[in-house]
């Protein structure tokens, strides 16, 4: 079971995950840059911590220090949010390596489907259905209005 919990977004999105973990009695960890000390989130979160300069490369995309918070706290497990290290598979892997529940899909998950062409490949062969398409990248409009007439339209 999920007992603490560290949202490495901001805004409106922690928000949402601060009111969520709350309503099921899970504690929340909030982080913020120079430029949000003052923000709701850090407000509303059971705990708060700093975790650099206003630029998100310096703050929000900062693994090592969001892992830093993470170990520091004690949290169990991460909820991203979206945007910033959401899609981040590295940072999955980080969290997987430090035994702590990454809340979205595996790292693998996220390699495979960070690569649309590879993720469609993927997809196909496990017989999911997909939306038609260029098998490859389209080169100029002709070839594109071939395979648009060759998919026909609605």
């Amino acid at each position: 079971m999920i007992e603490k919990v560290l949202i490495a977004n901001r805004g409106e999105i922690a928000l949402r995950v601060i009111r969520t973990c709350k309503a099921l009695g899970i504690k929340t960890v909030a982080v913020y840059s120079d430029e949000d000390y003052n923000s709701l989130h850090v407000k509303k979160a059971d705990e708060s911590f700093h975790i650099g300069e206003a630029a998100p490369a310096k703050s929000y995309l900062n693994q090592e220090k969001i892992l830093e918070v993470m170990l520091s706290s004690g949290t169990d497990a991460v909820h991203p949010g979206y945007g910033f290290l959401s899609e981040n598979d590295d940072f999955a892997r980080l969290c997987e390596k430090n035994k702590i529940n990454f809340i979205g899909p595996s790292a693998d998950s996220m390699n495979l489907c960070g690569d649309k062409m590879e993720c469609k490949e993927a997809m196909l062969k496990a017989k999911v259905p997909t939306v038609p398409g260029s098998p490859d990248l389209v080169k100029d409009v002709e070839e594109a209005t071939k395979i648009a007439n060759d998919i026909g339209y609605p």
